[in-house]
Formats: structure tokens, sequence, C-alpha cells
């Protein structure tokens, strides 16, 4: 990556965070076409549209990082929350069950398996994910805490308490 390409990142990721995201998308545009296909210029304008909810564009930008990059789990993640969001948990849960191995080391893995099975009524499921997600990671307690995906589980409130 060279000098150019990581100031129109830093500059994009700027934007993005201020909550301009045309501006961060108006950056990464000027990168020439070929440094388009840089996975990490990929993952970058997925974040960009996925701070600014645009789910119906950044998951054909979560698909594509799939694709470039099997092996890495951020797409899958991403992907299927952005499917998740756009009201298609069943296809978001799918994503992440045949996304590689490795997203099984991820605690957000196992949170938003949580949070998909929660939302399709396999309650059983969610909270034994939910467990593993806290075993890996103590902070997803206090957002779990709050998550309106995992409401159908507050009738149990041992699997939420902290």
């Amino acid at each position: 990556m060279d000098v150019f390409q990581q100031r129109i990142l830093v500059a994009a990721q700027g934007y993005s965070e201020l909550g301009l995201p045309d501006l961060a998308l108006e950056e990464l545009e000027s990168l020439p076409s070929q440094q388009q296909l840089d996975p990490v210029v990929i993952e970058t304008r997925l974040s960009v549209l996925m701070q600014a909810r645009r789910w119906k564009d950044a998951l054909p930008v979560g698909q594509e990082l799939c694709r470039l990059v099997p092996e890495k789990s951020a797409g899958y993640i991403h992907s299927a929350f952005c499917m998740h969001e756009l009201g298609n948990t069943s296809a978001a849960r799918e994503i992440l069950l045949n996304g590689p191995s490795a997203l099984k080391a991820e605690a957000t893995y196992h949170y938003n398996l949580a949070c998909y099975a929660a939302k399709l009524g396999n309650l059983d499921e969610a909270r034994a994910h939910l467990d593993v997600s806290f075993a890996m990671d103590k902070k997803l307690k206090d957002y779990a805490l709050n998550d309106p995906d995992l409401d159908p589980l507050r009738i149990f409130p041992v699997s939420l308490s902290v």
C-alpha cells in the first residue's frame, strides 16, 4: 500500500467517524481503479456504508470481500449483519455458518449467531452461542443487556445477567 492510498484511507475513515459518509466514499472513489480492488479499500468502503446504515449498499461490498479474501472473517460477519438488518435473519445465519472455520474463534461470530437464533425463535441455540461469546469477550455482556435482538431471551434473565 503506497502513501497516497494510506492517506485516502485515513481521510475516508475520518470522514466516516465524523458522520460524513458521502465524503468518505468520495475519498475512496478517488483511488485508481486497480486500488479499488484492494481488500483493505473494500473493507473500508464496507465500514463506511455500515456506519451510515446503508445496508443494501453494504451487502454486495461485504460479499465481494468474502470472494476476495474467503479466509478472513470480516466479510462474513459484516455481510451477515447487513442481511439481518435487511430483514433476512435466516440468510444472515447461513452466511455465518458457511464462512471459514476461523470464524468460530471470534466472539462476534457467536454473539451474532445468538442474536439471529433469538430472532428466529431458537432460544436454546441463542443461549449456547451467547454463553460462548461471553466466555470469549466479557464486554459483550454489557452490550447484550440492551440489544433488542436478544429480547426473546429476556424471559430468561439469567442468560443475560452480568
